[in-house]
């Protein structure tokens, strides 16, 4: 699932969710908040004089920027935030198409998120729950696997099916004691780091509750259903998952960067504004090009909040992770309300080992308002990409495996709304890794993004606060 600040863009020309940012007025506009230089409000300036000098420039608004931006802003220094596409959010976007709301690829928002609780306002973003456990298909059937502390009786009768053993149970809740009784920095700088598989296999787990639930669920969340991702996010995203809720906002998962986008000064968010270059070494401060020639001057230094590759790109020669990013489809269906096999807000998990289902669920039992009147939404997610495999093939082959989880009658009535291939849904996280990795990339130049802390939301909201505070620590110095 898509915990990290999700974004590619659909690989077909689908209309896109219009963002209120598409109404911001072009930064050479008389804007006092955006530039360090000033001009008396009646008074436009010459060309020569245009307003392309900000205290800091924040590339990328995905949920790592916008954090960044809310830092800086917290301290009053100006800064300009700039946006390659036509809204922010990065990865964590959501289309709107006939009524039903599309988050692009299967994201889940957890509320147990503690720099999330610090910047968020949850109220606001109207989020709706999910049952707390998942149903798993296997052997012809479904079997639940609950969370004892909200649904103890659910959980009680789940002691014998074949999703584990009772034992398994045990050590779920022994493994879940431990990571509560340990700080978030303790368990990201862990010094014992295995991939997650080796993790579980050492607390002795059986290959049923490895191969039936484990794989589908945290591969689902990781994009990994080897689970080779390192053992620290797994016992970060543990802690989050025993203190929190796995929820929707109702207006979508984009209304999470929206609603950090909505704090911060308008004016100082320019989208469709793709950097190609930076030049850091210039005396009057560090400059920066976009695609369509036009330059800004940066005064106080530059945060690349963007994906690793494209900072390496834009940085001509700097270092990237070689290691193979995490991929994933997912696939939406319409259908009539009064067709959906359960009403239940839980989530669907293939712990039978066959096929390219990893996890589906009913995205309007969990919020109404991904569907119209009368309508319900499927959101169906595959690991990778499956590149040798055309859409049309990709969704017959949903269609019919889901037909032995539900009824062929009962599938066939769903009507395919659209296809989102994701080719970046996730860093890879194998170890060895470093989840509090610095900033600073030379004086005046820092990075942020899910990569450089964890695959989470949280972590993109984390490393983008770090980043501005390092340029602020860095600043200070400068002046003593």
């Amino acid at each position: 699932m898509l915990l990290t600040a999700l974004s590619s863009s659909p690989p077909f020309p689908f209309p896109l969710h219009p963002s209120t940012f598409q109404k911001f007025k072009p930064l050479n506009a008389t804007s006092q908040q955006l530039s360090l230089d000033s001009f008396p409000p009646n008074q436009n300036p010459s060309p020569s004089q245009s307003f392309n000098k900000t205290g800091v420039i924040v590339v990328g608004a995905g949920l790592a920027g916008l954090a960044a931006a809310t830092r800086l802003q917290a301290d009053n220094i100006p800064f300009l935030l700039l946006e390659a596409s036509d809204a922010v959010g990065g990865r964590v976007r959501t289309d709107f198409l006939d009524g039903f709301t599309l988050d692009r690829g299967f994201q889940i928002f957890i509320t147990a998120y503690p720099e999330a609780q610090k910047l968020l306002d949850y109220d606001a973003l109207n989020l709706h729950r999910f049952y707390s456990g998942a149903k798993v298909f296997y052997g012809g059937r479904f079997h639940t696997v609950a969370d004892p502390l909200r649904h103890f009786s659910d959980s009680l009768q789940s002691l014998a099916n074949p999703i584990g053993t009772v034992i398994d149970k045990f050590l779920i809740a022994l493994t879940r004691l431990r990571v509560l009784s340990q700080s978030d920095y303790e368990i990201l700088t862990a010094d014992d780091e295995v991939r997650t598989i080796e993790l579980l296999r050492s607390i002795g787990f059986s290959d049923s509750i490895l191969d039936r639930f484990f794989r589908p669920f945290f591969g689902g969340i990781f994009f990994d259903r080897e689970l080779g991702t390192t053992s620290r996010l797994f016992n970060f995203v543990l802690k989050c998952l025993a203190l929190g809720d796995n929820t929707l906002p109702k207006n979508g998962i984009a209304a999470i960067p929206e609603q950090l986008a909505g704090k911060l000064n308008p004016d100082s968010i320019l989208l469709n504004s793709r950097v190609v270059s930076i030049d850091y070494e210039q005396e009057e401060g560090t400059l920066v090009s976009l695609q369509t020639g036009e330059t800004y001057r940066s005064d106080l230094g530059v945060i690349l909040a963007i994906e690793e590759f494209e900072a390496a790109n834009i940085l001509k020669g700097g270092k990237m992770g070689t290691a193979p990013v995490r991929s994933t489809i997912c696939l939406y269906f319409s259908v009539d309300s009064d067709k959906i096999p359960v009403k239940d807000p839980v989530l669907f998990l293939n712990g039978s080992g066959r096929g390219i289902v990893n996890n589906m669920f009913f995205a309007s039992n969990v919020a109404p308002s991904y569907a119209p009147p009368g309508k319900a939404l499927v959101s169906v997610s595959l690991i990778g990409l499956y590149d040798d495999v055309p859409d049309e093939e990709l969704v017959e082959r949903a269609v019919n495996e889901l037909s032995g989880w539900f009824g062929e009658s009962v599938v066939r009535s769903w009507k395919f709304l659209r296809m989102y291939r994701i080719g970046f849904a996730q860093p890879n996280q194998c170890p060895p890794t470093n989840l509090m990795k610095d900033p600073r990339l030379r004086p005046g130049l820092y990075m942020c993004g899910d990569y450089v802390t964890s695959a989470t939301f949280d972590g993109a909201l984390v490393s983008g606060r770090r980043a501005a505070e390092g340029l602020l620590k860095d600043r200070a110095r400068i002046e003593v």
